[in-house]
């Protein structure tokens, strides 16, 4: 360990270079030599009146590779025993993996791709060798790293759809790595800085990362971007044998719910819903075949084309081969306009006005936005208004799927942005 003290007198901010790939800030620095070798040493002073810099040079004449047996060399690359190094991979399963936010934050703003974006996006085929001999880094990225642009041609040109593209702004500049790289590991600032303009996945103009976190099963890394002065990025990897798919059980859980106390134990999320939408609302018919006081009031939003209530599961998905019945109780308002056209998302929706329906959709949530995508829905159309009707959905014929954990509840019709007044109650799904 060598450190560094600032001798003027001048008052200022002090940035050292260690010449060793890694950097430091104040007026005393450490930083640590674990190769003999020859290093530039240089001190910047920014003060009122400008700036100076002094340079010299730093001798080690032996190898102290004891310096190498610090717990976080360990986490990074396997220790000095592992010679073939440890891989670290972007996490493709879990959220949080790459993200951007002011540089000052203390977190970022995770870039939320969808599983099937990560799994199929060229950014996580990367991977990261680390190697404690030599302190080596190779770098695997199939000949491409896409930054700094629209990203859309490049990935085009590999066979990607927009489906799963990242967004505009990333991934866009051809880049081929040189076979190996070296790191430095400054333990005591906690910094890790990659040579010769080496960068992990992504370019923000600097290959030096502030290491939040080490451990042997996450590598969490955050850059001040030199492009872009205000911003940080944050990175999270994981041992690239770690990188697996999550096992998800197949769970039969009866969900039942009738909106009459303050907690539920199937609370729907909203999307794109009126302000009125709200469980526990006075019945407007209390009168058979729901005489009950409380029910859930539904409230499809003029103005909006995909208004929906839903639940997903918490860790599980639904084991359908024999729990695969949606039953309920609807009310459907003769108030509502159900003859005005109304405007319409694309020129794919064949129906612009407001419907006496209601869709209950099966859905894999883990596919974000994509949900629609691999559904299965029930559409019951041209109810009878003005009274209480119990219907049920079959979903018998899809006893076999195994990837569904989302119930999607919607009124009147989606496509259009007219709006209307629902009502349900009873909601069970059982057997």
């Amino acid at each position: 360990m060598v450190t560094f003290e600032n001798t003027s007198d001048v008052e200022g901010i002090v940035v050292w270079n260690f010449g060793n790939g890694s950097r430091g800030k104040g007026e005393s620095a450490s930083a640590e030599y674990p190769f003999a070798g020859t290093y530039n040493i240089s001190m910047t002073l920014y003060a009122e009146g400008g700036s100076a810099t002094k340079q010299y040079s730093l001798v080690v004449e032996e190898d102290d590779l004891s310096l190498l047996e610090h717990p976080m060399y360990t986490a990074l690359t396997g220790g000095a025993e592992n010679v073939d190094g440890k891989t670290w991979v972007f996490d493709q399963y879990n959220p949080g993996h790459f993200g951007v936010g002011p540089v000052d934050d203390v977190a970022p703003v995770w870039w939320a791709a969808g599983p099937n974006d990560k799994l199929e996006s060229s950014l996580y085929t990367q991977t990261f060798t680390f190697k404690q001999v030599g302190v080596e880094l190779d770098w695997n990225n199939n000949g491409y790293v896409y930054t700094n642009g629209a990203g859309l041609d490049g990935l085009a040109a590999m066979g990607y759809t927009n489906s799963v593209v990242p967004p505009d702004g990333d991934f866009d500049v051809e880049f081929s790595p040189a076979d190996s790289y070296n790191f430095s590991l400054n333990t005591t600032d906690s910094v890790l800085t990659l040579t010769d303009g080496a960068f992990m996945g992504h370019y923000t103009g600097s290959s030096t990362y502030e290491i939040i976190t080490l451990t042997e099963t996450e590598m969490y890394l955050k850059v001040r971007s030199s492009a872009e002065p205000g911003n940080g990025w944050w990175y999270r990897f994981v041992p690239e044998e770690l990188n697996v798919a999550p096992v998800i059980p197949l769970k039969e859980v009866p969900l039942v719910e009738d909106f009459e106390g303050d907690d539920l134990s199937v609370v729907f999320a909203t999307e794109a819903m009126g302000d009125f939408t709200a469980a526990g609302y006075q019945n407007p018919a209390p009168v058979p075949i729901n005489p009950s006081s409380k029910v859930y009031l539904y409230q499809k939003k003029a103005g909006e084309f995909y208004s929906n209530i839903s639940f997903v599961a918490d860790g599980y998905k639904f084991d359908l081969s024999e729990q695969n019945q949606i039953t309920l109780k609807v009310y459907m308002p003769s108030y509502n306009d159900y003859s005005t056209e109304n405007n319409v998302a694309g020129s794919w929706i064949a129906n612009k006005v407001l419907q006496s329906s209601i869709a209950v959709k099966l859905q894999n949530d883990d596919l974000g936005g994509n949900a629609w995508s691999t559904q299965t829905e029930i559409l019951m159309t041209e109810l009878e208004k003005d009274k209480w009707l119990e219907l049920t959905f079959d979903f018998s014929g899809v006893a076999d799927r195994e990837d569904y954990n989302k119930i999607l509840i919607q009124f009147g019709t989606e496509g259009h942005d007219g709006g209307g007044i629902f009502f349900f109650d009873d909601f069970t799904f059982h057997n």
